[in-house]
């Protein structure tokens, strides 16, 4: 895919996000405590059929030529997109499956806190839906690599430039993002990120 694809694709995605009220604009308090001038709820994208195909064909593509072949992050925000990730490999003939991160490890059957496909010295992509101080995502990274695997890429729909994206790079883990959040409180295309991963 080149950069131009990549830019068409990701506005389609934002106009789709307003239009499904997965981003929404008003006063709205945060996990954290935080106050934010905008909501956004990646799951309304990850579980429509037009928003998934979208996603999946940005992130496949990079995946692809970074010959990754493990996908997934904590659940439930990867739950939902894992198969659609899966299933666009698989048409491209790539073979490329899924994992996820429970917050905490079973306490029955095989006491598992990784779930599905993943194993010691994978090269592995983590996924959450949105990032804003990296907590979900950052206990996933964790899990992943007392595996250990090796995780190569960083993945998702939006930054909030709210310092997770800083605690990523501090451990050398790229991202790639198709949503940030700008200085004036709104969510735009972050054409930096997508420069930095499409010709």
């Amino acid at each position: 895919m080149r950069y131009d694809e990549a830019i068409t694709h990701s506005e389609i995605l934002l106009r789709r996000a307003l239009m499904l009220d997965a981003l929404r604009y008003g006063e709205f308090k945060l996990t954290s405590g935080a106050t934010s001038s905008y909501y956004f709820d990646g799951r309304l994208l990850t579980t429509d059929g037009e928003s998934v195909e979208i996603i999946t064909d940005l992130f496949v593509d990079i995946l692809m030529r970074r010959n990754i072949h493990r996908f997934g992050g904590p659940a439930v925000a990867a739950v939902p997109i894992i198969g659609a990730i899966a299933l666009s490999a698989f048409a491209k003939q790539f073979d490329l499956k899924g994992y996820f991160v429970r917050p905490d490890q079973k306490q029955h059957g095989m006491g598992k806190q990784l779930e599905g496909h993943i194993s010691p010295g994978d090269r592995v992509a983590i996924w959450d839906d949105t990032i804003s101080t990296g907590g979900s995502l950052l206990n996933a990274v964790d899990a992943v690599a007392a595996l250990p695997a090796e995780i190569q890429i960083a993945c998702c729909i939006l930054d909030r430039k709210q310092g997770g994206s800083d605690h990523l790079k501090e451990r050398s883990i790229p991202l790639f993002n198709i949503l940030a959040s700008n200085a004036d409180g709104h969510v735009v295309v972050d054409k930096e990120s997508l420069a930095n991963w499409f010709e």
